[in-house]
């Protein structure tokens, strides 16, 4: 379906974005207020059952261009829910089948290197990192950006789960998942389409790859590097012993100390780092799921066609005066009359057919202009990004094996130092 058509209606229409120049000199939310999540906190549904607690974060909004009129107030805050995250992402899908939309970070944890859950205070923040950047990602679209919904959930305390649910879109996205059940599968199908979704998928599963095996390495490293305690008590409980040797030791066992406890600060590292990688394993699912929309009106234009074809069969027996089934198999005609009603009726649908394919067209060559600059625009942003990542990931590990070197050129230093 598309957006022209669909009951959930954008809120302000943004200029025509043709190109993906078009999106660095488009308007966006994000060029009049900064966007920010400042907390969490975690609240309880009035029980002590750990099950029924939540976290919320607070969304810290200031408008930084004093004439700016689309927000309620220079400077407002509100607490959301993850869940109330997922309805606004889940209204965006809905509403704007051709733009990649921006994902939310894990729910659950994901590819994780230690036993962790939703309630542990390093997920709940960098799931707040995560929710800000979702934010910005949709604040600074010029397609998404402006919408009544998204404004009103970055301000409106009171009344938006209402609002939003109103909007018609929770029934809309049941209808897309009953299409989504039955297997799309077209006569013709798009290649530069079937080319984008081969590389989402295969973008998803190397993202998913790397973020498997990096989880293990760290949780092996964690370990090993933990291990070096064991030499920096040793270390220590030698050189009470030793006379000559007893600096030397000592002094060797505090940088074996300090190699267990390096490992800490670069696993945290690398757990930041890991979480922009993953947002990339989630927009390869929201780039697979543009191309499946552009299936689906593909598939509403095949029907239609399909349609007419029938309708034009149907109306040729009709004029032989063989349009039912009983003169199909005993060879008997239609009265004249009969026949003129029967094909005047047909011809009427058939020019209703003819209306119905050129707007599934007109839709169809409408999202796919549309799609193209987004996926356009998604590989740029994606290149960049996960250079910058690929290079942190990278450049960090070599500043821990600098840092490790160092250690053990120090152990040795003091070994050799002594008497």
């Amino acid at each position: 379906m598309s957006a022209q058509n669909s009951p959930v209606k954008a809120s302000r229409s943004p200029s025509v974005i043709e190109t993906v120049q078009d999106y660095d000199s488009q308007d966006t939310l994000l060029k009049h207020v900064d966007i920010s999540i400042v907390e969490s906190e975690k609240r309880a549904n009035g029980t002590l059952h750990v099950r029924d607690h939540y976290t919320v974060y607070l969304i810290d909004l200031k408008v930084t261009d004093p004439d700016y009129k689309l927000v309620q107030s220079k400077i407002s805050t509100i607490w959301r829910r993850y869940t109330e995250f997922e309805q606004i992402h889940d209204y965006l899908l809905v509403t704007y089948p051709h733009v990649i939309i921006p994902p939310l970070p894990e729910k659950r944890v994901l590819y994780a290197w230690r036993k962790s859950d939703t309630t542990d205070p390093e997920f709940v923040e960098r799931r707040r990192a995560g929710l800000e950047n979702f934010l910005l990602r949709v604040a600074s679209h010029p397609r998404l950006c402006f919408d009544d919904q998204f404004i009103n959930f970055l301000q409106q305390e009171h009344g938006w789960r209402e609002t939003i649910t109103d909007s018609g879109y929770i029934l809309q996205a049941e209808n897309k998942i009953k299409s989504l059940s039955v297997s799309i599968r077209l006569k013709k199908p798009d290649p530069e389409i079937e080319s984008v979704k081969n590389y989402g998928k295969q973008l998803e599963t190397n993202l998913g790859n790397f973020l498997y095996t990096r989880s293990k390495i760290i949780e092996k490293n964690y370990a090993l590097c933990k291990l070096h305690a064991n030499y920096g008590k040793l270390f220590s409980e030698w050189s009470v012993i030793e006379k000559e040797m007893g600096d030397g030791l000592q002094k060797a066992g505090h940088y074996f100390d300090s190699i267990a406890d390096s490992i800490d600060s670069v696993a945290e590292d690398e757990e930041q780092l890991a979480d922009q990688l993953k947002e990339y394993l989630f927009y390869a699912s929201a780039l697979q799921q543009l191309c499946t929309n552009h299936e689906m009106l593909q598939r509403a234009l095949e029907n239609a066609q399909d349609t007419l074809n029938n309708r034009i069969s149907e109306r040729s027996r009709a004029a032989a005066g063989k349009s039912g089934l009983m003169s199909r198999l005993f060879g008997t005609t239609d009265p004249d009359i009969v026949r003129d009603q029967t094909t005047r009726a047909l011809d009427s649908k058939i020019v209703s057919d003819k209306d119905a394919i050129e707007k599934a067209k007109i839709d169809l060559e409408e999202f796919t202009k549309k799609a193209q600059v987004e996926i356009e625009y998604f590989q740029k942003q994606k290149d960049k990004d996960l250079h910058e990542s690929l290079v942190s990931f990278i450049t960090l590990q070599v500043k821990a094996a600098k840092k490790n070197l160092q250690a053990w050129t120090q152990i040795k230093e003091c070994l050799q130092n002594m008497p």
